[in-house]
């Protein structure tokens, strides 16, 4: 990180958790009993909350319009209009291999004060442990409590997957009460717009269809399945709890790399969800999902797109950045803007049969 913050910078804190701190089964949607934020969402947000008060963001974040579009996906549209004005521009990615460049800007330049909580597996170390995340602010937030997932910046890792960094942010995942807290990845060509790794964190306050749809079984025994009906066809990985974390992250991880070995983007998403059977698969337990979506490379902005497609699009929420957008956008119209960066359903199934081979082996 940058040297030098501004007088008086909180120090962040050091988040040490242990598996007591995982919280198997999250609040529900109603706000029910028991639904109090957990030790992590409290350290997050009001970390988060004094930062915005210090002025360190790009701009001061409100209570966004939000609506949910008329028909069967349930998109959830939201009005950001400054993220759209008053973000970094995006960095220029060239390849789904492109070397950090210590030149560019990356998480090394960040102030001090942006960084919120060192968190850190407690008894941590050894070859399969999550790696320890700092948690920064993103200057440029989605919603309120939008983070960064950072492994140590100066290593000066590419925008390239690893599973040490999914399973700390799988288990960040599982830290949170909040139902609606998510985790994701862009990858290069895959609207990343900084290449220094990192993952993306933040709450949303709404369901999404991706949490409960049903898929279709490809890989069983390594837990990989395809969800077919949702905004965006995804491959799906589940674990029912922590004990899983492991083995997701690596499978995760062999796939997106199986991806761009065959010259494919990847994007990966993170929530709290039923079962790939659906919500009577697991008895009324819910897990972890997690979606790799493989896509075309895309590479630096498209003229005349109404939204960039990343992780939160392809999920099903829909960051847009001009009130007229927001107002007259319909379900069809969003699902073609999605959908253009996706692979024909056979190539797609192809796909499914190799990354079933691949993790059977």
């Amino acid at each position: 990180m940058a040297a030098g913050g501004e007088p008086g910078d909180p120090s962040p804190e050091d988040f040490v958790y242990g598996e007591e701190d995982f919280v198997l089964q999250a609040a529900g949607w109603g706000g029910e009993p028991g639904s109090a934020p957990s030790r992590f969402d409290r350290a997050l947000l009001e970390g988060w909350g004094d930062r915005m008060e210090r002025g360190l963001f790009r701009y001061r974040l409100g209570p966004l319009p939000t609506r949910v579009l008329p028909g069967p996906m349930r998109l959830v549209a939201q009005l950001n209009v400054q993220r759209g004005t008053e973000r970094r521009p995006p960095q220029a990615v060239h390849s789904l291999r492109q070397p950090f460049d210590p030149r560019a800007f990356n998480f090394t330049r960040i102030r001090p004060g942006e960084v919120l909580l060192r968190l850190r597996r407690a008894g941590g170390g050894g070859p399969a442990a999550p790696d320890p995340l700092l948690v920064a602010i993103n200057v440029s937030p989605l919603e309120r409590g939008h983070v960064l997932l950072l492994p140590e910046p100066a290593r000066g890792l590419p925008q390239a997957l690893t599973a040490p960094l999914l399973r700390g942010g799988l288990e960040a995942a599982l830290l949170s009460a909040h139902p609606g807290f998510r985790v994701g990845f862009n990858g290069l060509g895959g609207c990343a717009s900084v290449n220094h790794l990192h993952l993306h964190a933040f709450y949303l306050g709404r369901p999404l269809l991706v949490e409960s749809a049903p898929a279709r079984p490809l890989c069983p025994q390594r837990g990989l399945s395809l969800l077919p009906d949702v905004p965006a066809p995804a491959f799906l990985f589940y674990a029912a709890g922590p004990t899983g974390l492991e083995a997701l992250a690596r499978d995760v991880c062999r796939a997106a790399e199986h991806l761009a070995d065959s010259g494919l983007a990847c994007n990966v998403f993170a929530t709290r969800g039923d079962p790939p059977g659906g919500a009577a698969a697991g008895g009324g337990g819910r897990g972890l999902r997690v979606l790799l979506w493989a896509r075309r490379p895309s590479f630096g902005a498209k003229a005349g797109a109404a939204f960039n497609v990343a992780l939160c699009e392809l999920a099903g929420y829909l960051p847009l950045p001009a009130a007229p957008l927001f107002r007259d956008i319909t379900e069809a119209e969003a699902l073609r803007a999605i959908r253009e960066h996706l692979l024909p359903e056979p190539q797609l199934l192809r796909l499914g049969g190799d990354l079933a081979r691949l993790l059977e082996g």
